[in-house]
């Protein structure tokens, strides 16, 4: 798939059918994350893939049950790493850095779930402490995105999107 299709196709889908995602389409779309640009190459981060129906029920109260969670078959939870930022950095790596060389990754891999043929959507309404504790994250780790990818359970619909001139200043 073209990049700008795949742009054009990416919507968030919030209801999922239990069919599984394959391993090649999920090592492509983990290939792809590690592929993002990161402050300096340290790529800051870590990625829990969460299959287990178990852990999936864990985070339910901790993102606010949005129901899809437990119905998804994938659940990736990017976590930023703020020591190894910090390490060649300093407080703006730890603060920030690592936090963006996470984010930027989770992009990449919605992106490419898109060109997989899967759908997904980016949970940022979660409780951080709640997530960090089921995922048994130290204290230096911190998670920033959630993606569900999975196949859609029925037809995808558009959004619209502001006008360009809203979102857009040239100076």
């Amino acid at each position: 798939m073209e990049f700008y299709d795949v742009v054009q196709k990416r919507h968030s889908v919030r209801d999922f059918s239990d069919k599984p995602v394959e391993a090649i389409k999920i090592k492509n779309i983990i290939n792809a994350a590690m592929r993002a640009p990161s402050a300096g190459n340290l790529q800051a981060y870590k990625i829990y893939l969460v299959h287990s129906q178990e852990t999936r029920e864990a985070l339910l109260p901790a993102t606010d049950y949005q129901e899809f969670i437990v119905n998804v078959p994938l659940v990736l939870v990017f976590v930023a790493d703020h020591m190894i930022s910090e390490s060649k950095y300093g407080a703006r790596g730890f603060e920030l850095y690592s936090v963006q060389d996470a984010t930027i990754a989770a992009t990449y891999a919605q992106l490419a779930a898109t060109a997989e043929g899967v759908s997904s959507v980016w949970v940022g309404a979660f409780d951080p402490l709640e997530v960090s504790r089921i995922l048994h994250l130290m204290g230096y780790q911190v998670p920033v995105a959630i993606l569900a990818i999975g196949y859609p359970n029925g037809p995808i619909k558009s959004t619209t999107r502001r006008p360009i001139k809203d979102m857009v200043k040239e100076i």
